[in-house]
Parts: structure tokens; sequence; C-alpha cells
């Protein structure tokens, strides 16, 4: 696999994020609502195999001692490759003393435990869409 990461947003196919976070079940939204969504993220990882964008994930966060990941997503024929850890891994570097919150679509659980990531005894949550959250089982 040759794969290329880019930290940025430039030049990026915003249809294509819609189209693998859609694939992959987690929340889609128009293009330009995930590129203003990524471009006021505190950093960005975008995983390319030759042209073709196959993963990415993004922090918010105060730069100080917290931050949150989001949109991880990797398209299904490349994931139990590595790109998760790559993408969480650089992140993680780009903010070396933060705390790290996230919550992970129902059935990943397992990946972010191997990464280190632990269950949260006290998270909550208030979603837009709470409903359609709770009947893909995000919450209770």
């Amino acid at each position: 696999m040759n794969l290329t990461v880019q930290f940025d947003c430039a030049n990026i196919n915003w249809d294509s994020v819609s189209q693998i976070l859609n694939l992959v079940g987690m929340a889609s939204f128009p293009a330009e609502i995930h590129k203003k969504a990524f471009e006021n993220s505190w950093t960005v990882v975008f995983v390319f195999e030759r042209d073709k964008l196959v993963g990415f994930g993004r922090a918010l966060s105060d730069g100080a001692y917290q931050a949150a990941i989001y949109d991880l997503a990797i398209l299904p024929e490349y994931q139990s490759r590595g790109i998760g850890r790559l993408i969480v891994d650089s992140i993680k570097t780009s903010l070396p003393q933060c705390n790290f919150i996230l919550y992970a679509a129902p059935g990943k659980e397992k990946f972010y435990e191997k990464l280190n990531f632990r269950r949260m005894k006290t998270g909550m949550a208030l979603f837009f869409k709470s409903k359609e959250m709770q009947s893909k089982g995000f919450t209770e």
C-alpha cells in the first residue's frame, strides 16, 4: 500500500468525505457542512492511496488539555490495515498534552480499546437528532 497523509484541507473532495461517512454509517451532511467542520477543527488527517481518499479524522481542542476526536472513517475495504491507528496516532501527536474523548460508532469500540481508550462511566450526550441517534445505538 502506498499511502500519503495530509494534515490540511487543501484540495479535499468534500463529496467523497460525505460519501465515506455515509458508507460507514456515520453522520453524513452535505459536502459544504463537512468542509466547514474540518476547516474549523484543531487538527485534520486525510489518508490517500495514490489519489484516492481512503480515510480521515479530525479533532477539536482547546490546545491546552482537552480534545475530542470526530469523523474518524475508513473505507470498508481499507479497514484493518492500520489506517485508523495512523490517523489516531497523528491526532494524538498534534496534541500531546491533551486528554481525548470520542464516541465510537456502535460495534467499533474494540478498535479504540486496542488504542488504549477506555469506556467512560459518566459520558453523556445531547444530540440534535436524539431519536435517530438512539435508534443507531449511541444512547440509551
